[in-house]
C-alpha cells in the first residue's frame, strides 16, 4: 500500500467526487479511479457506494477514512520532523568533558552554536577521558574531549590544544618560590592526583617512574576544585595543566616542571563507524573551526 493511495482516497471522500478530487490533485480522473480500485482490491472491501447519484462512503470506507487521516497526519509530521532535522531546527548533542579541562573557550563555542541554532539542545557530561572514550564507543555520547592519543581504529579525532603540567603547592611550601623544579624533586612529596578514570593518572605515574621514583600518592579525586582545596589546605601537592593554573586559589602557587616535562594533548573524538546526526555533524565542523581560531590566537 502506497501513502498516495490513502491520500487520494482522502481527497475523493472530501469532494465526494472522483473528477473534482482529480482536478484538485492535477491528475486525470481515470488515474485516481484506478488508484482507489487498487486500494479496494488490496483491502478486500468497497470504500465507496457508487450506486447512488452522489458518491458516498461505505461503512468500511468510513472506518478506513479515520485511519487513513491518522496515517496521513503521521506521515506529514514525519516529513516535517525530518525537515527540522536536516534544516537544523531540532536536534540533541551529547558531549563528554573532562573536569580537569578549562572549558571556558569551549563553552563559549557551544553558546555561539546555540545562538545560531536555538532548537538544538545539549547534554554536557563531566567524566574522565577513559570513561568518555568508553561512552563514545557505546554511543552513549556523540563526541568527547579526551587526552590524546586515542584508539584510531575506533575513533576519529581532532587535536586542538597541547600544554605542559605544572606543580601546584601551598604558598608556604619550600618549592613555592622556585621558577622550575626537576620532577625527581617530588620523590618525597605527598601527591594528590586525579583518579584512575583519568589518563593523567597513568601519565604522571609513568613520568615519575621514568624519573626514578614511585610517587607517594595520598589521595585521588575526580574533582579539580577538590584537589585544589586539598593543596590550599596543605594536605599535599598536585600536578595540573598549565591553563588551569591561571585560575588558582590565592594561597596556591604553580611551578614549572622539567626533566622530564609532562604534557597533555587534548582532542575531540567521535566514533569512526557510528551514526552521526545532522546536528552533531554541523556542530563538529563549527567547533573544529572555532577551536582552531581560538587556540591559534592563544
Amino acid at each position: 500500500m502506497d501513502i498516495k493511495h490513502l491520500q487520494y482516497f482522502i481527497e475523493v471522500s472530501n469532494y465526494n467526487s472522483f473528477s473534482r478530487a482529480a482536478n484538485h490533485l492535477f491528475i486525470t480522473q481515470p488515474t485516481i479511479s484506478k488508484m482507489i480500485k487498487n486500494l479496494e482490491m488490496e483491502l478486500g472491501v468497497a470504500l465507496f457506494d457508487r450506486s447512488r447519484k452522489q458518491l458516498t462512503l461505505t461503512d468500511a470506507g468510513r472506518i478506513i477514512l479515520e485511519q487513513a487521516k491518522l496515517i496521513d497526519k503521521a506521515f506529514k509530521n514525519l516529513e516535517m520532523e525530518l525537515d527540522n532535522l536536516t534544516g537544523l531546527k531540532k536536534g540533541h548533542i551529547r558531549i563528554g568533558l573532562p573536569p580537569i579541562f578549562d572549558a571556558h573557550h569551549f563553552l563559549k563555542i557551544v553558546g555561539s552554536f546555540h545562538e545560531r541554532y536555538p532548537g538544538i539542545t545539549f547534554q554536557l557530561v563531566e567524566e574522565g577521558s577513559k570513561k568518555i572514550e568508553e561512552n563514545v564507543e557505546k554511543n552513549l555520547l556523540d563526541v568527547g574531549v579526551v587526552v590524546l592519543p586515542t584508539r584510531n581504529e575506533i575513533f576519529e579525532h581532532f587535536s586542538f590544544m597541547e600544554e605542559n603540567l605544572k606543580l601546584i603547592v601551598h604558598e608556604s611550601h619550600p618549592l613555592a618560590e622556585k621558577e622550575e623544579i626537576n620532577l625527581a624533586e617530588l620523590a618525597d612529596e605527598s601527591l594528590i592526583l586525579f583518579n584512575k578514570d583519568f589518563v593523567l593518572n597513568d601519565r604522571i605515574i609513568f613520568a615519575c617512574n621514568s624519573a626514578g621514583f614511585n610517587p607517594h600518592i595520598i589521595s585521588e579525586s575526580s574533582q579539580r576544585s577538590f584537589i585544589e582545596e586539598m593543596v590550599a589546605s596543605q594536605f599535599g601537592v598536585s600536578l595540573l595543566p598549565e591553563s588551569i593554573c591561571h585560575h588558582l586559589n590565592k594561597h596556591v602557587r604553580s611551578v614549572r616542571v622539567v626533566n622530564p616535562t609532562i604534557s597533555w594533548n587534548l582532542g575531540l573524538i567521535w566514533g569512526r563507524n557510528q551514526y552521526f546526526s545532522f546536528a552533531a555533524k554541523e556542530w563538529l565542523q563549527f567547533t573544529k573551526d572555532q577551536l582552531s581560531i581560538c587556540y591559534q590566537n592563544d
